[in-house]
């Protein structure tokens, strides 16, 4: 990966942007489309949206469009309830996973800056042998800030966004891990997308990126973005379940690989027409892909696009991780390439007068 893209990518996934809070990493992503795209903008739920215009002559009898979607928030935590020695209380946003909560640093995201805190709890020699054998409920965890109470209630206010204290780091043979690759991955995708498609000459019909938020609350961003944008056609751009590791039941959630190419995802979310033609780039880019059976809705923005005014045709494409919505996310660059690879040559190859209907 040229070392532009990385820097970028580890930007994006390094900025905070809990549900609801998006707009450091919605910043991250406009300056880096700002000077590729044609146009970039920002809705009012705060997703953005860059488009590319495309070679189409026929601008008159209506313009085709893709839309690719990576949403840019994240998981993470709110303040709800400062106590009064000063140690704070918190809500999840999205679905964070209590098990590996304790012991956690985090950054909580003040007015005055981000103060690094502890996610604690008792000792396990002060609990109860029967808690030691059970996960810890999130209201039984406090923050400590390491500060008095008074200088607590000075700085943080309820509702202040709560991220995991861990950032992008490579590691072993190829891979990377980090917070929030669940889907600011996805989104990083999107826009080297549009990039490509410029630097080769542009495609035939408009492309539009878009990076849309709360997905992680009910995929609200992708609902008003797939309403707002109109694509003709939308793919998501997701992680997907690695079940490369011990203790997966492959007969339960099937077989995905780090390191063997993104997943197209096939099923009822997904346009068979829209499906045969990623298969088609994926064999014309020459990169390796896996597939995916999703035999209804995918609580993915593939499920949004889908359902958008009178029905879309819509795809899935996903990036296999392993340990998602956790600070450990992990992920083989090299899958995250090919996604790139894949969805490029899937917007050139694609031709304005094409009927989806099954």
């Amino acid at each position: 990966m040229r070392s532009e893209s990385l820097a970028f990518f580890k930007s994006l996934v390094e900025a905070p942007s809990p549900s609801g809070y998006e707009q450091p990493a919605a910043r991250v992503l406009r300056d880096y489309l700002e000077p590729l795209a044609d146009e970039v903008s920002t809705n009012v739920m705060g997703s953005v949206h860059a488009s590319l215009r495309g070679s189409d002559a026929e601008r008159d009898r209506g313009r085709m469009s893709v839309m690719l979607a990576g949403h840019i928030d994240e998981i993470g935590m709110m303040v709800t309830y400062i106590t009064a020695e000063g140690f704070i209380a918190f809500k999840p946003i999205g679905g964070v996973d209590e098990a590996v909560l304790p012991g956690m640093r985090v950054r909580v995201h003040t007015k005055e800056g981000p103060l690094l805190g502890i996610l604690g709890r008792m000792p396990i020699h002060l609990l109860e042998e029967d808690e030691r054998k059970s996960v810890t409920k999130v209201h039984k965890l406090f923050i400590d800030l390491g500060m008095s109470a008074e200088r607590v209630n000075d700085v943080v206010r309820l509702g202040d966004p709560i991220t995991f204290d861990v950032g992008f780091e490579e590691f072993g043979d190829g891979m990377v891990v980090s917070r929030a690759f669940d889907d600011k991955m996805g989104a990083f995708i999107c826009a080297e997308v549009l990039r490509i498609v410029k630097e080769r000459g542009g495609a035939r019909v408009d492309l539009v990126v878009a990076g849309t938020v709360q997905e992680e609350i009910g995929l609200r961003g992708g609902v008003t973005s797939s309403y707002g944008v109109d694509p003709t056609i939308g793919l998501a751009v997701e992680v997907g379940h690695a079940t490369d590791y011990p203790d997966v039941d492959k007969r339960k959630h099937g077989e995905a690989c780090c390191g063997k190419g993104p997943i197209i995802a096939r099923g009822a979310n997904t346009n068979p027409m829209v499906f045969g033609r990623l298969i088609e780039a994926a064999e014309a880019a020459g990169v390796p892909h896996q597939f995916g059976g999703e035999p209804r809705a995918t609580g993915t923005d593939a499920s949004a696009i889908q359902l958008a005014r009178g029905g879309k045709p819509a795809g899935l494409v996903s990036v296999p991780i392993r340990y998602m919505h956790t600070p450990v996310e992990a992920l083989a660059l090299a899958d995250v390439e090919a996604a790139i690879e894949l969805l490029a040559e899937f917007v050139l190859r694609l031709e304005p007068d094409t009927d989806y209907t099954p």
